[in-house]
This record gives C-alpha cells, structure tokens and sequence, in this order.
C-alpha cells in the first residue's frame, strides 16, 4: 500500500496501480503474441502429452489477451476488461459488440471455453482431461482470432 496525504493532511491508504493498467493496445498485443508462440510450440504435433497442458493454458491466455487489447483499441478500461475475469464468452461478446467479426465455429468454441470452464480444468483437473477441447480447435480458434486482432490494431 502507498501512503498519500489526504484533504485533512492526514495519510490516506492508496492502493497501489493493479498490474498492467499503464499497458496500451499494442503492448498487451506483443503480450498476447508470446503466449501464441509459446501454445502454438507446446502443442505442436510430435510434442509429447505432458505439454499440452501448458500449451492449451497458453492458448486460453493468448486468446484472452488478443481480445483484450481488441478491447483496448474499441476505448474500454483496464478496469472495465479485469471485470470480464476469465469469462471468454463476456470477452468475446464485448468484442464483438464493438466490431471483431469472428466465425461462427471460433465464437462458439469461446462460448463453450467459459460454459465448460476450461481454463479452469486445464490448470486444476488434470483428471478431466477428456473434458477439454480439442487441440485443433484450441489452435484454430487462437489462429483466428489473433488474425482478427491483428488486423484490427495498429502494431506499436
């Protein structure tokens, strides 16, 4: 906590900046391209299943970022997207509410991400492994929409 004096002179308790709220559009677009990088090699075919884990929690997050420095560039706060939390659905509807067009098959799959709450399995319930999507899917889901961002939002 930072101390901060008050309208009396007495110190008022400021909490400190959530992280990440300086980021611009651009710098949470190269944030979200390292996690495409880091998905799209953990779950590259010939890659053992130990990775896909990992991977898939990647891709979750790299999608996630990609929307929201969609978000971002649309004019909506920092404050506004940590609302979402992890709901990709609420994410993806925003964004699209705001113009990211995305195919149907990309939508649906985000929809089912937050109705099955994959991210959560993906990191807790590794006995529930059959529960998660499809690797293909999560890959080409996360191709599309970093596509669709991309095209969208002006590189730093």
């Amino acid at each position: 906590m930072f101390h901060a004096a008050g309208h009396d002179g007495n110190a008022a308790v400021v909490p400190p900046p959530y992280p990440g709220s300086g980021a611009c559009a651009g710098d949470v677009l190269a944030h979200a391209d390292c996690y495409r990088a880091a998905a799209l090699a953990l779950l590259a075919p010939g890659i053992g299943p130990a990775s896909r884990p990992p991977g898939r929690l990647c891709a979750i997050q790299a999608i996630e970022l990609y929307l929201n420095a969609y978000l971002l560039n649309r004019g909506r706060t920092h404050c506004e997207i940590r609302g979402l939390r992890h709901d990709m659905a609420a994410r993806a509807a925003l964004a699209r509410a705001h113009g990211i067009v995305l195919r149907r098959r990309t939508a649906e799959h985000l929809a089912s991400l937050a109705a099955n709450r994959e991210y959560l399995l993906v990191r807790y319930a590794p006995e529930r492994a059959m529960n998660l999507s499809q690797v293909n899917r999560m890959t080409a889901s996360l191709e599309q929409v970093a596509g669709a961002v991309h095209a969208a939002v002006a590189p730093r």
